[in-house]
């Protein structure tokens, strides 16, 4: 299991989604927005197929996705973000890469910086951890909907890479050229997804004691309630006892 994962998990446990269901509608508004630069119609826009599925998922309302749409169509003003990555260290020597959407990058750049600063990490040149993580598709779905056998079967007909129990959740990885067939094969047979995206997956994970766990999950929650961070990824093995 990825230290996102894991740390998503630990995070629903404990009700803090629903604690930042705005935070969520905003992150959902802006891939809507991104994936929208190219191209406003989904049928021919995977990604904005994907987008808009993951943003019905959180409950965003219908009129906020058609005013994320035009957003990133240019009919209406607002869709001027800029996608990026930024790297660094947490505590522990975790490897942790942040995902962003921004619109003024001088500004997200210093509060991130800050962020790693304060909750024990350093913010890292461009490339410093990033090789430790390879960008795959990521798929979940409902681990009641399918028992372990059919999943894995559903999922390799349609040319998935793996399966992973990750307690609440099937997670299906892909290679990243692979994704959109995949996602697409799988809503074919009919297959509801929690979520479908590009995301940094780990390739090794480094196992962390409660007390690094703790600190490592504070940065990650620090980092993911900024308003311009989209995902936040950690290359950290988290004990199953970890609380945040």
């Amino acid at each position: 299991m990825s230290g996102h994962s894991k740390w998503a998990n630990i995070q629903h446990r404990k009700g803090r989604q629903d604690e930042k269901r705005g935070k969520l509608f905003t992150k959902a508004a802006k891939e809507i927005i991104i994936a929208a630069k190219g191209g406003g119609d989904p049928a021919g826009n995977s990604r904005l197929r994907a987008a808009i599925a993951a943003a019905k998922a959180v409950n965003l309302p219908k009129d906020k996705i058609e005013a994320a749409i035009r957003k990133g169509t240019g009919e209406d003003a607002g869709g001027d973000l800029t996608e990026s990555f930024y790297e660094g260290y947490g505590p522990g020597g975790i490897a942790i890469m942040v995902e962003v959407a921004t619109d003024n990058k001088n500004r997200t750049v210093a509060e991130i910086r800050h962020l790693f600063s304060k909750h024990g990490g350093s913010m890292g040149e461009n490339g410093s951890v990033g090789w430790m993580f390879d960008r795959k598709g990521v798929i979940t779905i409902d681990r009641q909907a399918y028992d372990e056998e059919k999943m894995m079967e559903l999922a390799l007909e349609c040319g998935a890479d793996d399966v992973i129990d990750d307690e609440d959740v099937w997670t299906i990885q892909t290679n990243m050229e692979d994704f959109t067939s995949v996602r697409d094969a799988l809503e074919g047979q009919g297959v509801t997804m929690q979520s479908a995206s590009l995301a940094m997956v780990p390739q090794n994970l480094v196992a962390v004691d409660a007390a690094v766990a703790e600190k490592v999950m504070r940065l990650m929650d620090a980092l993911d309630d900024n308003d311009d961070v989209q995902n936040v990824y950690a290359n950290a093995d988290f004990p199953d006892d970890a609380e945040v």
